[in-house]
């Protein structure tokens, strides 16, 4: 039995404090009778209120706040049905599972989407027309389909719910351009109170959600973004990464986790490896077959799996409390996805524990694919990703920033829950350095970015400053003794100090704000944490093994391996490197392998490679072993994926078939440079190709020749190194298709 507007009603007609004690016991009881609970959580009971006084409401409320609630609860209650506009199939799937789960009615909630036939359809509308349904479910894609809105119109529709609404900012982390049309296709259906509900929104955000929906005076709730029992901590990502994941799951047995990766590549592949070192894991991408997809969500709800590898498809309103910890393979492209992610973990109040893994190169390979969008939208990714460094590289409280990022102040100098609380660094005096920046802003009547700033202060001589005549100024220059990470640690603890703000409309403009004004007329001391250190090995993206500092933990074998090498490179007349490269020197001087087959699990290589060079390497290993008594560390070796996965066999035959590379990128979903990683990673395992039938194609043979003989005498296979000494006569992709050449007929 649902409860009408008219009992409703009976309430409001009673005196002031009898209507807010009687309303207050009405929810409260309903509250109890169709979910359970004896008391509200957070500002839910205020929301719940607004809505059924027929308000527009906006609600900005973390991950495991109990936003769904803010709507299911008012619908059950208010005559005629909920139209919730939700962007995923499976968020739906979700919600209506679970209303089902507290109702005896099946048909209390419905969605219609793609997932559904005719007769299913043909169901859910009779349930809908004869009353039954309380929530009715639609994508915004759906939403925009004529038939559908004919539809719409026979309902008795009581309000209308927005989910996951920073959707419709192109300042969000998930952008969709169908929410952009919400607002008009409801004024058709017909005017009822909205609610547009998100875990995640800046102002900037919050701004434009209510302004594209058309409830600029609505009321808006806003609880605390701190999730107390997060911990979150940022880890430097270099080839060990593999390791240190299966590692942490290993000493956290039993506990449900979340892998994010950026790729569905990625995700197939670390799925494979963690599957591979004993651990249940299973892979979610949109990419995948639909009943795979949902086969592998139920299984990880119902435990029957512990781990979930992912790209961001997964897990949007997924409600599992237990999850233990969110770890991202990858840099997320914002914070508020960043944000959003980690929320999963510990929605129970237990605990919850937050690890990405941050190389400064992913961030630049982001960039990249941006490429080619509409210049706003670039110019928005890169703002984006400039706030997710920030984030990554900063030495402050990492709750303190998170908190900052979504307009909320955190008092607290140590959160005691976090990387940087937990190992603080030392603090030093910068307050003529703050005063610098604060004047040189206000000097500029805060049009610029902190890039040109700082540009400013360095001397730094770039186009920019020259069209605005910026190297006129008494200011150029005068902080060059200081380099660029200091500037940037400076202006974003002066913008969490409240001394600096950015531009809301114009996001990125550095503004000085009436504290810094007041500041610049009374300085006082101001102290900063200098920004953690992430410096990358260099050439560290130079091969598909290296991925940042390695270091051998027998630096005498790794000694007498590199004189080996140099001896063979002599007796065979190729470069070094061609025969191991020095990460897979390093890695052998750590674990000591003995056999070939030991051998090829090494980073870079495969089983061609091991044949021809290995043997004498194995005997200098099995000898120092021997004789230094020496207990090979078997823990420390992670059983990789064979290296001909796939997609490599699929490349490799494609290639034989002599097919463009250009038509396997396409044909694999791969970019340009994604595929030559490919290629790169099968020459350097041993594996032997020939592109000669699309490098003379694509590159004068001139050009080949002098790449080829350039190679040949180097000391290196570096791609930097190349670009800086040939890079002005050739292009990037000529020489790492030549390199490619070159290592296949030399090394394999």
């Amino acid at each position: 039995m649902y409860y009408s507007k008219t009992i409703i009603y009976l309430c409001y007609n009673e005196d002031r404090k009898i209507f807010n004690m009687g309303k207050k016991d009405f929810l409260t009881e309903q509250l109890k009778k169709h979910f359970g609970f004896d008391t509200f959580k957070g500002n839910q009971e205020a929301v719940i209120r607004n809505i059924m006084e027929g308000k527009d409401t906006f609600v900005l409320m973390p991950t495991g706040g109990g936003k769904s609630l803010c709507y299911q609860l008012p619908a059950l209650l208010m005559e005629g049905t909920a139209l919730i506009i939700s962007p995923l199939i499976a968020l739906m799937k979700n919600q209506v599972d679970a209303m089902r789960n507290f109702s005896e009615e099946n048909g209390v909630a419905h969605f219609i989407n793609s997932s559904l036939n005719k007769s299913a359809i043909d169901k859910v509308k009779e349930d809908i027309l004869s009353g039954v349904t309380k929530l009715f479910y639609v994508a915004p894609e759906s939403l925009t389909k004529e038939e559908n809105i004919e539809f719409i119109r026979q309902i008795s529709v009581s309000f209308y719910a927005v989910d996951e609404a920073h959707c419709i900012s192109e300042w969000g982390h998930d952008f969709r351009p169908e929410y952009r049309r919400i607002r008009p296709i409801i004024n058709e259906i017909a005017r009822r109170p909205l609610i547009a509900l998100t875990a995640t929104a800046t102002l900037k955000v919050q701004h434009d959600i209510q302004k594209n929906l058309g409830m600029m005076d609505a009321v808006v709730f806003k609880s605390s973004f701190n999730r107390p029992n997060l911990y979150y901590e940022v880890r430097p990502k270099n080839k060990d990464i593999d390791k240190e994941i299966v590692k942490f799951i290993k000493v956290n047995p039993g506990k449900s986790g979340i892998i994010y990766c950026l790729s569905r590549k990625k995700v197939e592949d670390f799925a494979q490896i963690l599957k591979e070192n004993g651990i249940n894991a299973l892979a979610y991408h949109a990419g995948m077959d639909s009943q795979k997809r949902s086969e592998n969500q139920d299984a990880f709800l119902m435990e029957e799996t512990e781990v979930i590898v992912a790209t961001i498809a997964f897990g949007m309103g997924i409600d599992k409390p237990d999850v233990r910890y969110v770890i991202h393979y990858d840099i997320p492209k914002s914070l508020e996805g960043y944000y959003q992610e980690t929320g999963r973990a510990g929605r129970d109040g237990g605990e919850g524990k937050c690890i990405v893994f941050y190389a400064n190169k992913d961030l630049q390979k982001l960039e990249k694919f941006m490429q080619g969008k509409p210049v706003s939208e670039q110019e928005i990714g890169k703002q984006l990703l400039e706030e997710t460094k920030a984030y990554a590289e900063s030495s402050l409280c990492r709750r303190k920033m998170l908190l900052h990022y979504f307009g909320e102040d955190y008092t607290k100098d140590n959160c005691g829950c976090c990387d940087n609380c937990l190992n603080p660094k030392k603090q030093v005096e910068a307050k003529e350095l703050l005063i610098s920046i604060l004047e040189t802003v206000d000097l500029l009547n805060n049009k610029f970015k902190a890039d040109h700033i700082i540009n400013i202060l360095q001397g730094k001589e770039t186009s920019e400053i020259y069209i605005y005549e910026h190297q006129y100024l008494e200011i150029f220059g005068t902080g060059c003794e200081e380099d660029e990470k200091t500037w940037n640690a400076v202006i974003r603890q002066a913008m969490i100090a409240g001394y600096l703000d950015k531009d809301i409309e114009n996001y990125g403009l550095l503004k000085i704000t009436f504290a810094g004004k007041k500041y610049l007329t009374n300085p006082t001391s101001f102290k900063i944490t200098k920004d953690n250190d992430f410096e990358e090995e260099e050439n560290v993206e130079e091969t598909p093994m290296r991925g940042g500092a390695v270091c051998a933990v027998d630096p005498i074998l790794y000694s007498m391996m590199k004189d080996l090498r140099k001896k063979l490179s002599k007796k065979w007349d190729v470069p070094p490197y061609v025969i191991f490269q020095d990460p897979s020197l390093e890695a052998m001087a750590t674990t000591y392998p003995i056999t070939i087959e030991e051998l090829q699990n090494i980073p870079g290589v495969g089983a061609g490679k091991a044949k021809r060079y290995g043997q004498e390497f194995i005997e200098l290993i099995k000898r120092h072993v021997t004789e230094n008594e020496i207990e090979r560390p078997e823990d420390l070796r992670i059983r990789t994926v064979a290296n001909k996965s796939k997609l490599k066999i699929d490349i490799v035959q494609s290639i034989d078939r002599k097919v463009a590379l250009n038509d396997i990128a396409l044909a694999k979903g791969l970019e340009a440079d994604e595929l030559l990683d490919e290629i790169e990673a099968i020459v350097y395992s041993g594996t032997k190709i020939n592109i000669d039938y699309f490098l003379y194609e694509f590159t004068d043979e001139d050009h080949i020749e002098d790449i080829y003989l350039y190679f040949k005498e180097s000391e290196t296979d570096s791609l930097e190194k190349a670009i800086e000494e040939i890079g002005n006569e050739y292009t990037e992709e000529e020489i790492r298709l030549v390199r490619i050449k070159f290592l296949s007929e030399m090394a394999n």
